[in-house]
């Protein structure tokens, strides 16, 4: 044997391991819950701090403006700070900020811990970027996927979780039970997540200005953050009016009712490792034709609901477990094709990507609830299918190039 023969070949880095995704996909969810625990909880928070009727939409609006806030001037950061130090930082800005919230007795403190503990739970948009980093590329689609379940399962779970706590103690111990589960998660990430040094040395002002360079000189994050609002702009209508449908005389569910539907919506996470290993396969644009359609058959459903109740129902909780899905995959098939542009910009990729569809969701609330005020469930069911039906809109846009030149 000679030398060459007998020298050791480099091994490749070896990928993330499951328990690291597992524990990545828990945190993942217990972070982003914090921002839904209060949508189910705002008429007992506000009687309690002495909002008016009319302000009490502020305890969730600026709770989502933090978390904006945070997309933009802090997930980015991630391409420049060591992303651990980042994200326990950030987990104990969110744990001191539901602590505030929790012994709150006053609107102005609550209303100021609200917009922090937006601000702080965008350590989860750090996570996902970070969970890129320690997987393989052949793996990376699977990976994003597994942790996006995670925290999807967190959103669907929040609101039900608040209900019954709520329910059962008050909603002091929703906050304070919170904040107690974020500091026991910055313990375990801190002795157990490796150390992520970017390269990049950009200072952070520069690193800010390069958002508008990247918006405009990136078409796939613009379509993929134009898919996503459509979809969160579905999600957002649906999850704002449909509890109100549900309590209202044609279903007369109770809160603990309200809470186990929306339970059962969470059987839509299923999706996102689906559409992982489809994206790590190629087929990322039919995958996203196929959530776009979920989205608005999700709305068509309930349209056709009999003069049954039980039936209306059983429509209702479909319609949720199939927008649910469409949800779950378009997210994890959007953050694969940004993840995989260069990991240089993935924390402001990412961050940018969020900001957008995120946008999309608080547009979904706001014209859903004024539309079933206004004009009705049917008119209501209408405008959620327009939402995803406007996102197909772009991607026939991307789909009819590349169907013609595969014809040429």
């Amino acid at each position: 044997m000679n030398k060459a023969s007998s020298r050791a070949v480099p091994s490749a880095p070896a990928d993330i391991s499951p328990g690291m995704v597992l524990l990545l996909a828990i945190a993942s969810g217990l972070i982003v819950a914090n921002l839904y625990y209060a949508q189910t909880l705002v008429g007992p928070i506000s009687a309690s701090t002495g909002l008016s009727a009319k302000a009490a939409g502020l305890i969730v609006t600026l709770t989502q403006v933090g978390y904006t806030l945070g997309l933009l001037f802090v997930v980015p950061l991630g391409d420049l700070l060591e992303n651990r130090r980042l994200i326990i930082t950030a987990l104990l800005v969110t744990a001191t900020a539901l602590l505030v919230a929790a012994f709150s007795t006053g609107a102005i403190v609550f209303l100021a811990a609200a917009l922090a503990i937006g601000l702080g739970s965008v350590a989860a948009q750090v996570i996902v970027p970070f969970a890129a980093h320690l997987s393989q590329e052949a793996t990376r689609g699977q990976t994003v996927g597994k942790v996006v379940s995670g925290l999807l399962l967190g959103i669907m779970l929040a609101r039900p979780v608040a209900s019954l706590v709520a329910a059962h103690a008050s909603w002091h111990m929703v906050f304070g039970g919170a904040a107690l589960l974020m500091l026991a998660l910055a313990a375990v990430l801190r002795r157990v997540l490796p150390v992520r040094q970017p390269v990049s040395s950009m200072p952070y002002p520069a690193l800010m200005a390069s958002l508008w360079h990247l918006l405009l000189g990136t078409p796939v994050l613009r379509r993929r953050a134009a898919y996503h609002a459509g979809l969160f702009g579905a999600f957002s209508l649906f999850w704002t009016v449909t509890p109100l449908v549900l309590a209202s005389p044609a279903f007369g569910l109770s809160q603990t009712g309200i809470a186990i539907f929306a339970l059962v919506g969470m059987a839509g996470a299923v999706a996102s490792p689906i559409a992982g290993r489809l994206a790590d396969a190629g087929h990322t644009l039919p995958a996203t034709a196929a959530a776009l359609a979920l989205g608005i058959v999700a709305f068509a459903l309930p349209m056709f609901a009999p003069a049954s109740k039980h039936v209306a129902l059983g429509l209702l909780v479909i319609a949720s477990i199939v927008l649910d899905m469409g949800v779950a995959a378009n997210l994890v098939l959007g953050q694969r094709a940004i993840f995989s542009l260069g990991a240089e910009v993935r924390g402001r990729l990412n961050g940018l990507y969020f900001a957008l569809f995120f946008a999309g969701g608080a547009a979904g609330s706001a014209v859903g609830a004024w539309m079933y005020a206004s004009h009705g469930w049917q008119a209501t069911l209408l405008t959620g299918m327009a939402f995803p039906g406007l996102a197909a809109l772009v991607w026939l846009g991307e789909f009819l190039p590349q169907a013609t030149r595969g014809t040429a």
